[in-house]
């Protein structure tokens, strides 16, 4: 990195370099300068709800900004909102949680970062989900502790791999990281899996990050968060936020809910880092939770509907095999007989050329994490927070793209 540095400066800290980008926002900017050129891309990139935020959660930062809310908040933020939280937990999770076992930050991600800052040594080894969201690599990495890949496989529908994850465990394994539903591939735990990922928590006594952004968005049954199985609330991390459900990312709220004493700990890095998150968002998130569920209720339903015909219509393309998704609003197909009969080695390949010739945006499987020791097929994953009629248009013209490379 410091030979693009001017001569003479001092250069970067070693571990600016282990710290890596997020694809989705890379190939954001593709999209947009190409738009802005003129092709009319359809984007099945960036994970980000196509419905506008809700007007009665807009209509509240209106007021609080009316009202003057734009002075200094608490670092772990503001006790209505703490109350709100701790009671939707309490009921949607099942287990007693109040205020002070919550913190309220500008985003899940820094409390991804905070989390594994707080509690993780360098040498520490910290275990994740992959494919899976790439902040959790990242950021482990970055902060000098080991990244251990928990492979989900098309096998198991994405579930857990027992054999695989306690083949993985060893004497320094701090953090288990669980993302269900699961970014990218749709995957959800089954109680089963949770069941067997906090015994080997409490028997190697270790801490579970539990990163629940999609929990509202489950298509078959009830969410289930490990936090509420037998001596495991008081060493789960659960992140969440408003982005997902209430179509809300760019309002950059989220929340984490943990132990009383890590919640301190957690407040004073945000003291640290951004004093505090921005108080009228944070009104906003009061309405979010306190008001009308009209609107993200419609939501849910909407991205259920989608994955059907998502699902459906890329069954139809030859050389693509695309398992249902059972939560978020992602599928992951597996295209490596689209490749085969293409010429392309690799879905980076494929996406490349989608992008650039069909005027689609996808992403490779390589934007979550390496690939798993003995993993050989390809893979990408669409985003259906978009309409259907983007959905359509856009699968149909990946539909031909390959039906006329295998002429």
């Amino acid at each position: 990195m410091t030979a693009y540095l001017p001569p003479g400066l001092p250069g970067f800290a070693h571990r600016s370099g282990r710290l890596a980008g997020e694809s989705a926002f890379d190939v954001l900017a593709v999209v947009n300068r190409l738009r802005a050129e003129g092709r009319p891309i359809i984007s099945f990139g960036i994970g980000e709800p196509d419905f506008p935020t809700p007007p009665n959660i807009v209509e509240a930062a209106k007021a609080a900004l009316d009202a003057g809310m734009t002075r200094y908040g608490p670092s772990n933020g503001l006790p209505e909102l703490r109350e709100a939280i701790a009671s939707d937990v309490s009921d949607t999770r099942g287990i007693a949680v109040d205020a002070e076992q919550v913190v309220v930050a500008p985003g899940t991600k820094p409390l991804i970062f905070y989390t594994i800052a707080t509690l993780v040594n360098e040498g520490d080894e910290v275990l994740y989900p992959n494919p899976g969201f790439p902040t959790y690599e990242s950021v482990t990495r970055w902060l000098g502790a080991t990244p251990v890949p928990m492979p989900l496989t098309e096998a198991s529908e994405f579930g857990c791999d027992r054999d695989a994850l306690a083949a993985a465990m060893t004497p320094r394994t701090k953090l288990i990281i669980i993302n269900s539903p699961n970014n990218p591939t749709g995957g959800v735990l089954a109680a089963v899996d949770l069941a067997f990922i906090a015994e080997l928590a409490v028997q190697h006594n270790c801490w579970v990050l539990s990163d629940e952004i999609y929990s509202r968005l489950v298509f078959d049954g009830e969410f289930l968060s490990i936090a509420s199985l037998p001596g495991m609330q008081d060493r789960t991390i659960i992140v969440d936020g408003f982005s997902k459900t209430f179509a809300m990312t760019g309002w950059r709220i989220g929340y984490g809910v943990m132990h009383p004493s890590l919640a301190s700990a957690m407040a004073r890095v945000e003291t640290n880092v951004e004093s505090c998150t921005a108080t009228f968002t944070q009104v906003a998130a009061i309405e979010a939770l306190r008001g009308p569920r009209d609107e993200p209720f419609r939501f849910a339903r909407e991205f259920a509907a989608r994955a059907e015909v998502v699902v459906n219509l890329l069954n139809g393309i030859p050389g693509i095999r695309c398992a249902r998704p059972r939560g978020a609003f992602y599928a992951f197909p597996n295209v490596s007989g689209a490749c085969k009969s293409l010429g392309f080695e690799t879905a980076d390949e494929f996406a490349h050329a989608l992008l650039h010739e069909a005027d689609v945006a996808v992403l490779p499987r390589s934007c979550f994490g390496a690939r798993n020791t003995g993993e050989t097929d390809e893979y990408f994953r669409l985003t259906f927070a978009t309409s259907m009629e983007q959905i359509h248009e856009g699968i149909a013209r990946i539909k031909a793209f390959v039906e006329r490379g295998r002429q």
